[in-house]
């Protein structure tokens, strides 16, 4: 692909496509660095880190594409340190920095809820939570008939080993899931009827919910639950805008 956009219609083709202003969220979805007025190439990944920066300098990115930005709500507001460190290499290389958190998370196609479901086989039914992010329903692989089976599937389609909280041969019914750091949608799963409930990360108290619940605990990795969304938005838009994009995987292991 050899087109390009403008900065501005780009950002306003995402806000729209992305429904920005529906969500309450914990940082600034959209533009969150300015850089220069055309964009031809974009590279997309999970985090805005130093790293991810770099390998874009390096694929002459006039775009990065992220789920995890910058500015959120109570951070240090100084340009010290790593802040500083990032921001000086967008600015000057005059690459513009785009981040979307809860918009991208709850697309129904593009999203990570929507994209995990595809790597795993999961049919989503239903909606729960705040801003009905998590996704509940049912497993459509006909193998996948116990909990143990599910982390097998995890693991081989994730490339992560995940922590699984309860009996390894509890027969599931339904199965929620919510990517990232939804641990504290537990409850609202197991409100809705989950027999066993995928996320990203696990807390101290989650542990002890999912035993005297009954329901199965599944931590996935934030990282890993999260690398699809970003990558089908990242196809979209270019395809959209007849522009390149490609996706860098800066491996973490959480």
């Amino acid at each position: 692909m050899t087109g390009q956009t403008s900065r501005d219609e780009f950002a306003r083709y995402l806000a729209q496509l992305l429904n920005v202003t529906q969500y309450r969220d914990y940082c600034p979805n959209g533009l969150q660095v300015e850089g220069r007025s055309r964009i031809g190439a974009i590279v997309s990944g999970v985090t805005a880190s130093l790293a991810l920066i770099e390998a874009a300098l390096d694929l002459r990115a006039d775009a990065i594409l992220v789920h995890h930005g910058y500015f959120w709500r109570g951070e240090d507001a100084r340009v010290i340190g790593i802040k500083q460190k990032r921001l000086r290499q967008l600015l000057s290389h005059d690459v513009n920095l785009f981040a979307y958190h809860l918009p991208l998370d709850a697309h129904p196609e593009l999203g990570n809820n929507a994209q995990l479901a595809r790597q795993l086989d999961l049919l989503g039914r239903d909606r729960f939570g705040e801003d009905k992010l998590g996704w509940i329903g049912s497993c459509e692989n006909a193998s996948i008939k116990t909990a143990a089976d599910l982390a097998v599937l995890i693991e081989k389609r994730l490339g992560r080993t995940p922590l699984l909280i309860g009996d390894p041969q509890f027969q599931l019914g339904d199965i929620a899931w919510c990517t990232g750091a939804a641990q504290g949608m537990l409850g609202d799963a197991i409100a809705a009827g989950a027999s066993a409930y995928i996320s990203g990360e696990i807390s101290e108290p989650t542990v002890h919910l999912a035993r005297e619940s009954g329901v199965v605990y599944i931590a996935a990795g934030h990282h890993a639950t999260e690398r699809y969304g970003v990558q089908a938005l990242g196809r979209h838009v270019a395809e959209h805008f007849g522009i390149s994009h490609q996706f860098v995987d800066i491996d973490n292991p959480v």
